[in-house]
């Protein structure tokens, strides 16, 4: 086909309802007129197909022109408009279930706000997106509400504050403790548990016996606490709960390095994730690494777990914000530390992720890693010191050698 009957194919195309295939056209012409210059054999044939090229490029233009004041054009820029206002409200309302879900699991009173939620999806339903934008405003201002009092009543002060719980910056040499924390930041309620690795192997026990994407089995802190024998444990990693919408078709499954009681090791091939901190611990040896691929496949450890972010790093805080709302909300914040040969778990109530950090080096940790928080949230020592929450795929735990 000559370069003058492909002008004359494409012009035929013309006019079209979708600028972006009048872009297309734009550049496939400028590519036959280069094409032509080094296929035809007569000069002045190349500078007619030049004159050519310029006229249709012209007709394109004027088409395009043409095409931006259609009825046509118009509706693709309403439904661009229409689809980010449903990708916004959406996210949001997600995120404010889960939230509510995270709130019940804590044994909050969520009836008002689970009938606010109602009111919003019956808006999004009626695709009346300035309505429920105004509503998903409200819900998150009074899960916030819900949020601060949780975390007030856990503070100094607060009503649920324990008032023997002794005020030091100096955590236990074994055993369980409760202690309010000051750093420059403020005064933090933790509950801590050491264990010395010289009489306790520190081990991770799941619920599954091997990699599982969706459907994945779940257990009550108190059962994994139970089979294993164990003196001490905390929840372990984030994970997808059943009751997350965002998590369907991959309940209760988790996507970090872990390494079980049993030798086998959990989303090995998941290089996604290999950029997450972990935890090493073997003997009485405790190793971090900014990243699990820093780390092979050996079975030699007792636990290996990969979870983010990284709180503390040979004593100096290496967790320097984020742009996560989760991460900057007023919470419980679990954590795995050390000491030298010391391991402590536990959690820093009514903080965000920068207030935990804070506490964990004003304790003097070496190193500190966090672990899931919210409607997870669960410490066990003689029975629940937090939680139970709802039932985990996998879980910390401290064991007599």
């Amino acid at each position: 086909m000559s370069v003058k009957r492909a002008y004359k194919k494409i012009i035929e195309w013309l006019p079209v309802e979708e600028g972006i295939v009048i872009l297309i056209l734009f550049f496939a012409c400028v590519g036959l007129s280069i094409l032509a210059f080094f296929t035809d054999d007569s000069l002045v044939a190349k500078q007619q197909e030049t004159s050519q090229l310029s006229a249709n490029l012209a007709s394109i233009n004027k088409n395009y022109i043409s095409l931006k004041s259609q009825d046509q054009y118009k509706r693709n820029q309403t439904l661009e408009s229409l689809e980010k206002n449903i990708q916004t409200t959406y996210k949001y309302s997600i995120s404010a279930y889960q939230d509510i879900l995270d709130l019940e699991a804590q044994n909050q009173k969520v009836d008002a706000l689970n009938a606010l939620y109602v009111a919003t999806v019956a808006d999004l339903g009626d695709m009346n997106y300035s309505s429920a934008s105004a509503a998903l405003k409200d819900l998150k201002s009074q899960i916030r509400q819900k949020q601060d009092a949780l975390a007030a009543a856990s503070s100094p002060g607060g009503s649920a504050a324990p008032v023997n719980a002794t005020a030091s910056n100096i955590p236990p040499k074994n055993g369980f403790n409760q202690q309010y924390v000051k750093t420059g930041n403020g005064t933090f309620l933790v509950d801590i548990i050491a264990a010395d690795l010289n009489s306790t192997r520190v081990i991770v026990d799941t619920a599954s016996g091997s990699d599982c994407g969706n459907n994945c089995p779940v257990l009550p802190l108190s059962d994994y606490i139970s089979r294993n024998g164990a003196w001490a444990g905390i929840n372990g990693t984030f994970f997808c709960p059943t009751d997350y919408p965002s998590c369907a078709g991959k309940t209760g499954s988790f996507d970090t390095l872990l390494m079980n009681k049993n030798k086998t090791y959990f989303n090995s091939a998941n290089n996604i994730y290999s950029t997450v901190p972990a935890v090493i611990i073997s003997g009485t040896n405790v190793r971090f690494v900014t990243a699990s691929e820093q780390w092979g496949r050996s079975t030699a450890p007792d636990m290996v777990l990969a979870m983010q972010p990284l709180l503390v790093l040979n004593n100096q805080i290496v967790f320097s914000g984020s742009g996560d709302a989760k991460y900057n909300s007023i919470g419980t914040r679990g954590f795995i530390a050390n000491i030298g040969s010391t391991v402590y778990i536990g959690d820093v109530l009514g903080a965000n992720m920068q207030d935990s950090a804070d506490v964990l080096k004003t304790l003097g940790m070496n190193n500190a890693l966090n672990l899931d928080e919210g409607g997870s949230t669960a410490l066990w020592y003689g029975g629940y010191k937090l939680g139970p929450g709802r039932n985990i795929p996998n879980a910390v735990l401290f064991v007599n050698k």
